[in-house]
């Protein structure tokens, strides 16, 4: 979408006027470093097209679009902590770079800082903000959980995983979009719906991310296919497959889950035959489909323009053909 470019620019003309090259330089470098790696900018868009959306102009969505892409990335430096990983965005992780400590402080400055940015705001804009914010970043904490905890357990049931996916990635997309309205003096109702837009549309982009783990081209991807099955992810797949396989295939699919030491492409196969076998993945993409149309039929609630409608719809297309 050419429209999301002129989006990112400002935001990027934003973010490059904000000084973090201060002391303490240990607590602050880090930050400097994980706000300006590469990287797409979505939600801080997503705050500025829903404020744009409602009629406000996009530069007075901006502290708040700052305070959305800061905690996002402050997750992501705890979140590496905690899988070890070592690369983000094809750069070194903060904790790599510098230590575990640094990136534990940092990250909890990062967390603090979305507060202060959100004091750019009115009294009563400021209270929305927050009091959405707090809520969303309870939930995104409440995700991980979910989601380290069923990394272990082997009886993770569907509304369980939908749930988690909710929390994890879908509401910080919704958060982003409502901010937009609250800026602009959105109503009540237009809130919710945007909200839901926002949640619904999260949630289908997760569940296509788990098919094209699996069936995505490696080219587009961005990732390496595969790479669920051989972390033994219970992905909406795997449950869906739990769930329509016959006695022997889920047998066999549960003890490859169990497997950790075995030979990638023999697993990545027999896991993906299972999986079409029994209509997994027809079923996904059904999952995504639907998710993605409940997402749309929020927009026709809204009271904002056609033209706006069709801005937003064709970013949820543009998302979910993304690496198709």
């Amino acid at each position: 979408m050419k429209q999301l470019a002129a989006y990112q620019q400002t935001f990027l003309d934003y973010l490059s006027k904000q000084n973090y090259q201060k002391n303490p330089l240990g607590l602050y470098e880090p930050i400097d470093y994980i706000m300006h790696l590469d990287g797409k900018r979505l939600r801080p868009i997503l705050v500025m097209m829903a404020a744009e959306a409602f009629g406000k102009n996009t530069e007075e969505a901006l502290p708040a679009a700052l305070a959305i892409e800061c905690f996002h990335n402050f997750s992501l430096v705890h979140d590496d902590i905690m899988d070890n990983a070592s690369l983000r965005r094809g750069k070194a992780t903060v904790h790599e770079k510098w230590d575990v400590n640094t990136g534990i402080l940092s990250g909890d400055a990062m967390l603090i800082l979305c507060y202060q940015y959100f004091e750019a705001y009115d009294n009563a804009t400021y209270a929305q903000l927050t009091k959405l914010f707090s809520k969303t970043a309870i939930e995104v904490c409440e995700g991980q959980q979910w989601d380290v905890e069923f990394e272990v357990r082997n009886d993770v049931q569907m509304h369980e995983y939908l749930q988690m996916i909710e929390y994890k990635p879908a509401v910080l997309v919704a958060a982003a979009l409502q901010m937009g309205g609250i800026i602009a003096g959105a109503s009540k109702e237009d809130q919710a719906h945007i909200y839901q837009f926002g949640r619904l549309l999260g949630i289908a982009f997760q569940l296509q991310d788990d098919y094209l783990d699996a069936f995505g081209n490696p080219e587009t991807f961005g990732k390496k296919v595969g790479g669920d099955i051989i972390e033994n992810k219970k992905t909406y797949l795997y449950l869906k497959a739990i769930e329509l396989s016959s006695e022997k295939d889920k047998n066999q699919l549960e003890h490859l889950f169990s497997l950790s030491a075995i030979d990638e492409e023999s697993k990545i196969a027999n896991v993906k035959e299972i999986f079409q076998s029994c209509g997994a993945d027809i079923a996904t993409q059904k999952a995504v489909e639907d998710f993605t149309n409940q997402a749309f039929q929020q927009l026709d609630s809204l009271q904002i323009s056609l033209e706006k409608k069709e801005l937003l719809k064709g970013f949820g297309t543009w998302l979910m053909n993304r690496s198709k």
